[in-house]
């Protein structure tokens, strides 16, 4: 997943084309920071929804969206309304076989981590409980992985 995040975000840095993020909750606060450093490295970003970001219009944007536990349909709205503007679509997940959000995607970053869908349904013997509640460790992982990319893209790009 390290790989495909710097080689789609340079491709689009290459292209001076735009970055946008979107995801919801915790996911969607992953990516604002994600999308702050990108800004810091020079980058056009935008978080969508955001009331200054621009439409996401052209062949050379890139929509970095997650939806940890396969889908969401705010997030699979925003990801159809992209590639139907040509734009390149990587998606986030814990859940690429099975999502609906993958469906939409160029590219797939596969995050191995538990999700708030791993959360449901009869709570598990106390010897098996995870040990990060709802989700956490995906977000963290999401956190790790952004922070790796933007080292990884100082270098690429010369930053």
């Amino acid at each position: 997943v390290l790989d495909v995040m710097v080689d789609e975000i340079a491709i689009t840095a290459t292209a001076k084309g735009r970055i946008f993020v979107h995801g919801v909750g915790r996911e969607g606060l992953m990516l604002k920071a994600l999308c702050m450093r990108l800004a810091h490295l020079g980058l056009s970003a935008h978080c969508v929804g955001d009331v200054n970001a621009p439409p996401i219009s052209s062949s050379s944007d890139l929509l970095l969206a997650s939806a940890g536990p396969g889908g969401f349909s705010t997030v699979d709205a925003i990801c159809g309304v992209a590639r139907s503007n040509g734009a390149r679509v990587l998606v986030l997940t814990a859940q690429p076989d099975s999502g609906s959000t993958a469906k939409l995607a160029t590219a797939i970053g596969y995050i191995p981590a538990q999700t708030m869908a791993d959360d449901e349904g009869p709570a598990p013997p106390e010897e098996s409980r995870p040990l990060l509640p709802m989700g956490s460790l995906y977000e963290g992982a999401m956190f790790v992985l952004f922070e790796m990319v933007v080292f990884r893209l100082g270098e690429v790009l010369g930053e």
